[in-house]
């Protein structure tokens, strides 16, 4: 086990040192950066005079390592447009994606697994029929048209939810602030939560349902009914199990991806998240908090990868062995 997790931290370091030359490397294709600082009345040769101060007229290789660097100490860079730091301004965004993130996950556990349950018990039935015919739909519209028709619904119409904005937080353990210890915080989250499950939720559906009707078809399943176990016991304790490995697996990799999925949902909805912020980075040409929000992304997603790993070989003793084999 220890060969296996120090494998997989060196792949990790393998991995986000790919994503920090290339998150680097797009910054010279966003734009020029003094545009947004210094606007149009600055002369070219104070242009010139702040590009050198700011080190954008080095070679790629040396600003790369200057960046690697200071990296290396936590330093992302400064926010051309917050004049901070560009990992504290991030940081500051992080509980509000990593929050609503955490709520979509909940929305998706709690619908997919008796869901995809049910259809793969009864795939005739007209229940499992509307079921498969939703996840169709779920993954053929696009999660803006979701977040849009959510709004026009429950926001206009029957004006039962607020359509944008975080409401009430407050922070807890001195550095997180959390909106779902509030009414009111939790009252915004519901339709922004539901919007971004909707990516995952028919997917997960699918795949338990697939699984399950794979592991129902197995020789161990079929002795357990030969010798008249309960039907419930049989699908919720022995098959759900063994069907849950897959899941696992798919599911760790999809949460992180879940985090840059949350760009076009906070869009919409106006969520104060790290989506948000990268967007508005974007327009303004703030390549420092570009650069720094793709490697924290990055590094979220290949720190839930590294982890998910992990839990698969201690679900899975014969993964376990395998890989302490390797």
């Amino acid at each position: 086990m220890i060969a296996f997790l120090l494998k997989r931290i060196w792949q990790a370091l393998i991995v986000m040192f790919v994503i920090s030359i290339l998150s680097f490397a797009i910054q010279d294709n966003l734009g020029d950066p003094l545009r947004e600082m210094v606007g149009q009345s600055v002369s070219e040769a104070e242009r010139q005079a702040l590009r050198d101060e700011l080190g954008l007229n080095d070679p790629f290789v040396a600003q790369y390592l200057r960046f690697a660097k200071n990296a290396l100490q936590g330093d992302l860079g400064t926010s051309y447009f917050f004049k901070e730091p560009a990992l504290d301004v991030i940081l500051k965004k992080m509980p509000a994606t990593i929050e609503l993130v955490i709520f979509a996950s909940i929305i998706i556990i709690l619908f997919s697994v008796p869901l995809g349950v049910y259809s793969a018990i009864k795939p005739k039935s007209l229940g499992t029929k509307f079921i498969m015919g939703f996840s169709i739909v779920g993954i053929s519209v696009p999660v803006f048209l979701t977040a849009i028709g959510l709004i026009y619904l429950f926001s206009i119409e029957l004006g039962w939810m607020p359509s944008f904005g975080r409401g009430d937080t407050v922070v807890i353990l001195g550095f997180w602030d959390s909106g779902l210890v509030t009414l009111d915080g939790l009252h915004h989250i519901i339709l922004p939560g539901i919007t971004l499950a909707s990516i995952m939720l028919p997917l997960f559906i699918r795949l338990i349902r697939s699984e399950m009707m794979e592991v129902l078809q197995s020789e161990y399943v079929k002795f357990a009914r030969a010798r008249g176990l309960n039907l419930n016991r049989i699908y919720f304790l022995h098959a759900l199990k063994n069907t849950m490995l897959p899941v696992i697996t798919v599911g760790g990799v999809q949460i992180g991806t879940m985090v840059a999925y949350t760009i076009l949902t906070e869009t919409v909805f106006q969520w104060p998240g790290m989506g948000f912020l990268f967007l508005e980075a974007v327009n303004r040409v703030d390549t420092p908090l570009i650069v720094a929000y793709l490697i924290i992304v990055g590094a979220i997603f290949v720190v839930t990868n590294t982890v998910v790993d992990l839990i698969y070989g201690l679900v899975n003793p014969t993964v376990n062995l395998f890989k302490q084999a390797k």
